[in-house]
């Protein structure tokens, strides 16, 4: 999806989060792509924090020229981590996201919201890994659309549910490395109606990163309820690295 010809400028490389896949980031790039934004939207395994985030690293240093790194929700984390390992990467937007601090879990950080309700949607189910099984979490149908998309039509809500993609388990509970965002620029918009993540957490952890903060009345996809004004911040973010 990175626009041909534009390696020379600074391309948006987009990370979905939790119990999702980039399909969501679809309305943001086509505005993006109007204003011939390179953009590119990455894979995230969803297998762990280090490992997503190494993953995601390596995909960014192959990205030509210089790259804002935009992470959703759990891919807040990911990208906190990655751009520390991928000296390409010129700033961060966080979209509803995660903003960790080295030495915190993400588990951690939930308990501390008043405002999410994650916890109590989630269900395990297992999966094989090379040691044996492992356990991933995803949200239950009946409570996919308060929890994680109540700005949403019924209809849109329930396609997402039986399409949403587990996440390990074991990357709430991993330590997080040293933060890109205490060396680089960042943006964030902050959905005042975020029940997944916690509006109060996610604005929290916006502050102490120093990030540039828009608030949107949004649950936690303000991405896909409301594409403009977070292309617009990430358009004023790669306009300001660029």
């Amino acid at each position: 999806m990175t626009n041909a010809g534009a390696s020379d400028k600074v391309t948006v490389a987009l990370v979905h989060g939790a119990f999702a896949d980039s399909s969501g980031w679809n309305g943001v790039i086509e505005r993006l792509q109007s204003d011939n934004i390179p953009v590119t939207a990455l894979v995230n395994p969803l297998r762990g924090v280090a490992a997503d985030a190494a993953y995601a690293a390596s995909a960014m240093r192959q990205i030509p020229g210089n790259v804002l790194a935009v992470g959703h929700s759990y891919g807040g984390a990911v990208i906190t981590n990655a751009a520390s390992k991928a000296d390409n990467v010129v700033g961060l937007v966080y979209v509803a996201a995660f903003a960790p601090d080295e030495g915190e879990t993400l588990l951690d950080i939930e308990g501390r919201s008043r405002d999410s309700v994650l916890t109590s949607a989630l269900r395990q189910t297992e999966y094989p890994t090379a040691g044996g099984n492992a356990t991933e979490l995803s949200i239950q149908p009946g409570s996919f659309k308060q929890a994680f998309a109540a700005d949403l039509p019924d209809k849109q809500t329930a396609i997402m549910s039986a399409t949403q993609r587990p996440v390990a388990e074991s990357g709430f509970g991993e330590l997080n490395g040293p933060p890109a965002w205490k060396k680089l620029p960042s943006w964030a918009v902050v959905a005042t109606g975020d029940k997944a993540a916690g509006a109060d957490v996610v604005k929290t952890m916006a502050q102490r990163a120093g990030a540039k903060i828009t608030e949107v009345e949004a649950s936690h996809v303000p991405m896909i309820s409301h594409p403009d004004e977070v292309a617009n911040v990430i358009r004023t973010a790669w306009q300001s690295v660029s």
